[in-house]
């Protein structure tokens, strides 16, 4: 690699390292950075996470010559072809970067653009409050890779050379020809999109399990997901906001009304006792298996919802588009790679 393209990957894995630190715009493994060096497209592998850039190699080369031939032909089933040999596997939306015309894609799922993009009403919101120096499109829900690849090379073909591009129920990806110039674009969405944080409420006084096979979760924040009422009544309703919640954490909550609820579920049912579970004005419990990077899922959930009025209207994936999720072999590789990583 030559100093100025040695500049660029060094300048990346820093910002990559920051933010992935950074819960309100990093949540565990979900996202992905990109930068393209002539025919070369670099990519953090799928199941890495951005926080730890600078401490292992979380980026693959793919060649990007084929990848940008077939979008030209509308061929959208192309598979990334890596450049050497790798362990890891390129990211689900590697697609997406390659399309992207800009030399530098981020894609996140940034807490304060999220809780936007989960509304009904996000588009008119966004019309309000988007400077309009910035070239965006909004692209409805779609299954993450080829699917979601397709839709936004639609729109890019009606609308050429956008920086950023926010996508319901799922994130945002900014293109651009710098670091500088992605930070300078993500700060000001971010500030922009902006939404006061409902108050906390004290839930120390629910960190009692009374079942041995369940503790309460670790960060003491997540607890009001049982204590607050109407977060407690959203868990029903607006559980699967987007992908990565529902690939971590699952189709659906399970919420009960007291221990004695729980109880009764559990003897009628001969499934397998949740792993996660909610009882209201208790608290959250989990069994030891529940991993630190679900656990990190489920607070981007909570500082989702806490930027929700009472009365907003929040838009779920459907059942079909859930199955799609869980049954994608994409997406149970990248649990495969959770599960091998917590042994």
């Amino acid at each position: 690699m030559t100093s100025h393209t040695d500049h660029i990957r060094t300048q990346l894995i820093e910002f990559c390292a920051t933010i992935g630190k950074n819960p309100l715009l990093v949540q565990g493994a979900g996202g992905n950075v990109s930068w393209k060096n002539k025919d070369t497209l670099w990519i953090k592998a799928s199941g890495t996470w951005l926080a730890e850039a600078n401490q292992r190699d979380i980026f693959v080369p793919v060649n990007l010559q084929p990848l940008q031939q077939a979008i030209q032909q509308n061929d959208f089933s192309v598979t990334p072809q890596l450049v050497g040999t790798y362990e890891l596997k390129p990211s689900i939306e590697t697609l997406l970067h390659a399309l992207m015309p800009q030399p530098i894609v981020v894609h996140l799922h940034a807490i304060e653009i999220l809780a936007q993009l989960v509304r009904a009403n996000c588009e008119n919101t966004l019309k309000t409050v988007i400077d309009h120096s910035i070239s965006w499109i909004l692209v409805d829900y779609h299954k993450p890779g080829q699917e979601l690849a397709n839709a936004i090379h639609e729109e890019l073909i009606r609308k050429p050379n956008v920086q950023v591009v926010f996508m319901r129920n799922h994130g945002v990806v900014i293109g651009a020809s710098s670091i500088q110039e992605i930070t300078a674009i993500l700060t000001l969405l971010t500030s922009a999109l902006q939404v006061p944080v409902s108050q906390s409420i004290n839930a120390q006084h629910a960190m009692i399990s009374k079942r041995t096979e369940y503790t309460p979760i670790q960060d003491d924040s997540l607890h009001e997901l049982a204590i607050d009422p109407h977060l407690f009544d959203r868990l029903a309703h607006d559980w699967a906001l987007y992908p990565d919640h529902v690939v971590f954490l699952g189709p659906q909550a399970h919420t009960y009304s007291n221990w004695q609820q729980f109880d009764a579920d559990v003897s009628a049912n001969s499934h397998d006792k949740p792993e996660l579970i909610f009882i209201r004005d208790e608290g959250v419990f989990v069994m030891p298996s529940f991993q630190v990077a679900k656990q990190v899922q489920l607070r981007c959930y909570l500082d989702v919802l806490k930027r929700q009025s009472i009365d907003t209207t929040l838009i779920s994936l459907t059942h079909s588009q859930i199955a799609e999720l869980l049954n994608w072999d994409a997406e149970k590789y990248r649990m495969h790679l959770l599960r091998e990583t917590a042994q």
